[in-house]
């Protein structure tokens, strides 16, 4: 059947081209009729074989028992290899991640009788390892460990920079070069929702190690995503809560949200053991318990432009007596031994000298102007505005029975280096801070000290550029100008503006090599 279809195919194909040009039309037609026949038929033909395929019973397969263990084996450990690959991509698992850097300091102090203090090549590491987790679409866990060290010796005395002196204090601890030991910088978890009882208003929750260091704007200079709060007047470790509430549906500000932050500078609980019987109960011979309670505001930000604001106060600050520094100096100045040393350092215990209110606003712009050019649409620029105000108990506060006022400005630009424009940035920053002005920024990451506390100007000049996409670069001149003395101290006498100036100036010029991922 099938071949004589195929004849009859070419015998009308062959037709078609002997008659086309000059047979008897009507013949032609009914050639032309046939053949579209026969190609309705030769598809019909094929259909008709297609279902009987279709109908044909599968052979029988004899089932081999030894070959279906094999696969079952293999099965087995293909999903061994799948876990094994799940656990490495942190689907179910904490996810890793690593900031390395390696950074030499000179450091340079101008004493007011003209002497220096100086080291030329302090040299560190520093390492943090981030860790975060998500066990939900509305929870998760973040942590950093740190470990933060100069190179060389970690032994127990003067070199390792903890005992005497104050670099192991909490507040600082992941700051400040110590030994080798690894550290918690930050642990909490962070609940998000997208519904306020029923309300359009997305909101989020966190308790634990706060990610209280690093804020806006010193992020800027260090090169990283800022954290909370403003880093103006906190930049401190510190164990607390928020809870954050975007506002921009409720109010129509574009952007606008606002966070209630609280947490414990110190707490004056009994040691474990003491021998007292009473582990962890407060301590009525210590200063009762450090704490913060906050707010801080984005009215708007579209971007481009925004605005930020802070308000904190601290309860049951710290410091020193001017009859405990008197008695310090008179100890030091007839210490001869290191043990005599030590016994000075240790006759000095925190007092409670009061609270301090602090405010802060801030501009910010990402981009000056609207498509001017490249350059400026990749700027950044902020001006801050920052106060800090005493409220003394007996013992008084910065060296004075009153309530007082400080004031701080902080100007920065942040750009495109002209050199390699797309991988490296180039960035000045001026602070200028009033007589009495006593911001929380123990944490700021600048071994020469606190730019942001300085009682007098400072300035920074700074560059960073990307070298491959997880090695950075930096370098960066810091010079602190002290019209005042205490820029660097706690809250009680230490902290006195009218105290003598020792220290007129310092400076710190780094390099650093950093490796993330």
């Amino acid at each position: 059947m099938k071949k004589n279809l195929i004849a009859l195919s070419c015998v009308a194909a062959f037709a078609t081209t002997s008659f086309s040009s000059d047979a008897n039309t009507e013949m032609f037609k009914q050639i032309q009729a046939l053949k579209a026949q026969i190609e309705a038929l030769e598809k019909k033909v094929a259909a008709q074989e297609t279902v009987q395929i279709q109908k044909v019973e599968p052979a029988v397969t004899t089932v081999d028992e030894k070959r279906i263990e094999k696969i079952e084996k293999k099965l087995d450990t293909v999903s061994k290899t799948a876990t094994a690959a799940k656990v490495q991509s942190a689907q179910d698992n904490l996810k890793w991640d690593v900031d390395f850097r390696t950074q030499v300091d000179n450091i340079q102090y101008k004493h007011a009788d003209g002497s220096k203090s100086e080291n030329n090549a302090l040299l560190t590491n520093r390492l943090w390892l981030g860790a975060k987790y998500k066990a939900d679409d509305n929870s998760s866990f973040f942590s950093k460990l740190s470990y933060n060290k100069a190179f060389g010796d970690t032994a127990n005395h003067s070199q390792s920079n903890t005992n005497p002196g104050y670099a192991n204090f909490d507040w600082v601890t992941n700051e400040n070069a110590t030994d080798n030991t690894i550290k918690v910088k930050e642990a909490y978890w962070l609940y998000t929702k997208e519904r306020l009882f029923g309300a359009d208003i997305p909101w989020a929750a966190s308790v634990g190690r706060r990610p209280s260091t690093d804020g806006l704007p010193i992020n800027i200079r260090n090169d990283q995503k800022e954290n909370s709060p403003l880093s103006h007047t906190v930049d401190v470790e510190f164990d607390g809560f928020s809870v954050r509430f975007d506002t921009e549906n409720l109010t129509g500000f574009t952007g606008s949200w606002f966070k209630i932050c609280g947490g414990r500078g110190l707490t004056n609980a009994k040691p474990r053991f003491d021998f007292s019987g009473t582990s962890y109960a407060a301590d009525d011979s210590k200063n009762v318990d450090v704490d913060l309670l906050g707010v801080i505001a984005v009215p708007y930000d579209d971007g481009q432009y925004s605005v930020h604001m802070n308000y904190a106060r601290a309860w049951n600050l710290i410091g020193f007596t001017k009859s405990q520094l008197d008695a310090y100096q008179t100890a030091m100045g007839s210490a001869s031994t290191p043990s005599q040393i030590m016994d000075a350092y240790g006759n000095l215990s925190f007092k409670d000298m009061g609270d301090i209110d602090y405010a802060t606003v801030l501009f910010k712009t990402e981009g000056i102007g609207n498509g001017i050019s490249d350059y400026l649409d990749s700027t950044i620029a902020f001006a801050s505005f920052a106060a800090s105000k005493t409220n003394p108990n007996g013992n008084g506060m910065l060296g004075s029975p009153d309530s007082e006022t400080g004031t701080s400005v902080w100007l920065g630009v942040n750009a495109p280096c002209p050199i390699l424009p797309d991988s490296a940035k180039i960035g000045l920053e001026w602070n200028k801070g009033s007589k009495y002005w006593r911001s929380m920024t123990y944490g700021e990451d600048t071994y020469a000290g606190s730019k942001i506390a300085t009682r007098g100007q400072a300035w920074e000049v700074y560059r960073t550029q990307k070298l491959t996409n997880a090695l950075s670069w930096g370098v960066s001149y810091v010079y602190m100008d002290y019209d005042y003395a205490g820029s660097n101290s706690f809250f009680g006498a230490d902290g006195n503006p009218d105290a003598t100036l020792n220290v007129v100036s310092a400076q710190d010029i780094k390099t650093y090599i950093r490796y993330r991922f």
